[in-house]
């Protein structure tokens, strides 16, 4: 029995530690650097974040721990865990890297299935982590709490409707409200661009009260995250990308409240920024509080494992919350 227990533990996936570098990013904007304040976001510091480990980049999601790490998903079908290192409000450094296969149910990496790879979206309930792979269209969850970057998955049943999203336009972002909160226990998911019939991002009400409702569409910008705030806001990161007008980001709010089925909603706009700030493809947004109380934004770019491209980490005080 100690054989074949030990043998079975060898055929278990473990966690690889990883060295990151970071280089600091000391302004956002990079014709004024002396400029903190943006629209209703405070810029406290970045990192260009590089690694000599072949599978670290393509960073797609992000969520803050409980114990002060983050974690993240990558587009190889990966969890990265690591700590911030911050120096009077800003970030310095990345610690504690440790890269780990997200695994199937059967215990081997879920990225060893057909497509099943593009892990895009993550959500977190308290300990019980949500994983939306884009490409397939389906959502797994973990039971983070209990076996850490071991856990097994669980399928998610997903609406039919979402199974007919467009290939690589799936679902981007996942929150789940927790008790107290509207919609609390219903995992919230909307889509990079599947689109409605008027021309509006597709969103998916999954659990108690399910249902479609959809997200106002404008100015070509697409869902790449989300992250839900403690006062009941889910504030949306979004992405453009053309030839012509080159790269773009937003980030607007919507009150978790206007969110229910049939409904299209719209919120106000936090921040906008192109080519001119530090900017590039940011596909992960997490909030947290700091031990000051503040509100931060943590967003992450996707560098999709391009050379042509960075892996960026920036923070920025909401301000008034």
């Amino acid at each position: 029995m100690l054989l074949l227990g030990a043998a079975a533990a060898a055929q278990t996936p473990r966690t690889t530690p990883i060295q990151i570098t970071a280089q600091a990013i000391d302004a956002f904007d990079s014709r004024d650097t002396s400029l903190t304040q943006f629209g209703s976001l405070r810029f406290r510091g970045g990192l260009v974040l590089t690694s000599t480990h072949r599978d670290f980049g393509g960073i797609s999601a992000i969520r803050m721990l409980a114990d002060g790490r983050f974690l993240a998903l990558t587009d190889k079908g990966n969890w990265l865990r690591a700590r911030i290192v911050a120096r009077d409000g800003k970030p310095i450094a990345i610690t504690e890297a440790e890269l780990a296969p997200i695994l199937g149910p059967d215990g081997r990496p879920v990225a060893s299935r057909r497509n099943w790879y593009d892990s895009e979206a993550l959500a977190d309930d308290g300990g019980t982590l949500y994983v939306a792979f884009e490409r397939v269209h389906e959502i797994l969850r973990f039971d983070y709490g209990r076996d850490g970057l071991r856990a097994r998955a669980q399928p998610v049943g997903v609406p039919p409707a979402m199974k007919q999203l467009p290939n690589n336009r799936g679902i981007e972002c996942m929150v789940m409200p927790p008790k107290g909160q509207p919609l609390a226990g219903t995992l919230i998911a909307v889509s990079e661009r599947g689109l409605d019939s008027t021309g509006n991002i597709l969103g998916f009400l999954i659990g108690p009260g399910g249902g479609t409702f959809s997200v106002k569409r404008s100015d070509d910008f697409d869902i790449s995250d989300c992250a839900l705030t403690p006062r009941g806001d889910v504030l949306l990161l979004e992405r453009r990308f053309s030839w012509t007008r080159g790269l773009a980001i937003r980030i607007r709010r919507v009150p978790l409240s206007r969110i229910a089925p049939r409904a299209v909603v719209d919120g106000p706009e936090l921040l906008s920024a192109d080519m001119a700030y530090q900017i590039d493809n940011f596909e992960g947004m997490a909030v947290h509080r700091d031990a000051s109380g503040a509100l931060v934004l943590t967003l992450v770019s996707d560098d999709n494992f391009s050379p042509l491209q960075r892996t960026l980490l920036l923070q920025f005080t909401l301000v008034g919350e």
